[in-house]
């Protein structure tokens, strides 16, 4: 220990007694791309709940909306066993990049780090991808929104004109600037679904037969403990299940907005905990009422009546969750743009100019987007083929291979660990490929059967006129 003498003489020296612990975390907090600051705008204000809330959020709207139609395709074992399966899958590759960020916190968004493993082409390539992503979830919460007006107002007015007001409030939701501010929110929000989704559950359950089944006469449940769809379908299927919780990539920048992002497991696991099993029990119960009969999102399932009430109850959350998405994207252009110049955490016009210019130019393309493929359960399948398979599947299992290269050549069982990290490399590829090929060719048979009109359609998608 010093003395009196020595510790004042360091004190009057201004030497400070600093331990490597210390230091690291200095040199980790220097690398992160929000700073802590009392000058300008301070982003790292979100706690671990509240970083769970908002993991929760980004998952649970759509997600379970559109599962349980896919039982019908797979089954009710095959469906229950791919919902477990995809949500256990799903946890450990966000494991996986929240590990890997822990070890390079510099990295804002999953585009960053696939600079760190594949260089300029991987980050541009990634960051496309992820902009897609959250553009084309963004339009499927437009579309959750316009069918709820739709469901309220009897079809009241054009499916377009309801999809552009939602998308102006949306818009104006997601440029709040902060997670924080947003992020309380998300508590309406996940109240407001998950007591929506309640309502249909008890719905389905009080009815003799399914709304949209034949009233009258015998008809054909279409309940089965295991299915063979085919390989469109049942591709399709899987991967609108694998994407209802695949959405892990937007959970980074949370991180960079969390007070601790070292505390994200606790956030994590209360969210994919909750999620999954929530997935399971609602998804069952509607698809063991309603068979083949069940609607497309979900809350449609119980008769008008029902439908009505649910959508008022879900409409502040199918909001909430596309503010999330669109924020997410936004907040990624945002960085990219202003990177590490004053701009960034600073009050300045050049700063504000880019972030609503954020917001608007990705909002406006979801809305595009949207009315140019209005069925919510093909739009939200594409999302999963097309992006999250190379976003949650492929590249996690690159970063793991890149920090862990020393297993190629260690025991057997690193071996056999390192093989199977190439296996979850491979699986995204093949979504990439066989479940896009699914997508096109169920949403080419929908145009051809009349169950898509055209693109920017009047057409009431709640089916409530």
């Amino acid at each position: 220990m010093l003395s009196k003498e020595q510790k004042g003489a360091h004190e009057v020296h201004g030497f400070e007694e600093t331990g490597p612990r210390d230091v690291v975390f200095e040199e980790e907090e220097e690398e992160e791309v929000f700073k802590k600051t009392d000058t300008g705008v301070n982003f790292r204000r979100v706690g671990w709940f509240n970083a769970g809330v908002i993991f929760i959020k980004v998952l649970f709207a759509t997600g379970v909306l559109s599962l349980p139609s896919t039982l019908y395709s797979l089954g009710a074992v095959g469906g229950s066993i791919s919902i477990v399966a995809w949500g256990c899958f799903n946890t450990y590759c966000f494991v996986i990049l929240g590990n890997f960020r822990t070890k390079h916190p510099h990295c804002h968004s999953i585009a960053d780090m696939a600079d760190v493993v594949g260089g300029v082409v991987a980050k541009e390539a990634t960051g496309l991808l992820f902009i897609i992503a959250y553009v084309l979830v963004t339009g499927s919460g437009i579309i959750g929104v316009s069918t709820a007006l739709n469901a309220l107002s009897h079809h009241g007015a054009c499916t377009v004109w309801w999809s552009f007001l939602a998308t102006v409030v949306i818009v104006a939701t997601a440029s709040i600037r902060k997670l924080e501010h947003v992020g309380w929110l998300t508590y309406a929000g996940f109240v407001s679904i998950y007591a929506a989704v309640l309502i249909v559950v008890i719905g389905v359950t009080t009815r003799d037969r399914p709304a949209a089944a034949p009233q009258e006469g015998p008809y054909d449940l279409g309940f089965v403990a295991i299915n063979n769809p085919g390989f469109a379908a049942g591709m399709v299927a899987s991967c609108t299940i694998f994407v209802s919780s695949a959405g892990t990539s937007a959970f980074l920048p949370v991180m960079s907005e969390m007070r601790n992002p070292k505390d994200y497991k606790k956030p994590l696991y209360f969210c994919m905990a909750l999620v999954t099993a929530s997935y399971l029990a609602f998804s069952l119960v509607v698809y063991r009422w309603c068979g083949k009969w069940v609607a497309s999102p979900s809350l449609g399932s119980a008769g008008q009546t029902i439908k009505m009430v649910s959508y008022g109850v879900a409409l502040v959350g199918l909001v909430v969750s596309a503010t999330i998405y669109l924020h997410v994207g936004a907040k990624y252009v945002f960085v990219r743009i202003l990177g590490k110049s004053r701009h960034l955490q600073a009050n300045t016009l050049v700063h504000w100019g880019t972030w609503f210019g954020c917001t608007i130019i990705l909002g406006a393309l979801a809305f595009i987007l949207a009315e140019a493929i209005p069925i919510f359960n093909y739009l939200i399948a594409l999302v999963g083929s097309v992006c999250f398979a190379p976003l949650a599947m492929s590249l996690p299992g690159w970063l793991w291979l890149y920090d862990h290269g020393h297993y190629r050549k260690g025991t057997l069982y690193q071996k056999v660990v390192y093989l199977l990290h190439i296996g979850i490399v491979l699986l995204g590829l093949f979504f990439l490929v066989g479940a896009t090929y699914g997508v096109v060719i169920q949403i080419n048979d929908a145009y051809k059967s009349g169950m898509i009109g055209s693109a920017f359609s009047c057409a009431d998608n709640s089916n409530s006129s």
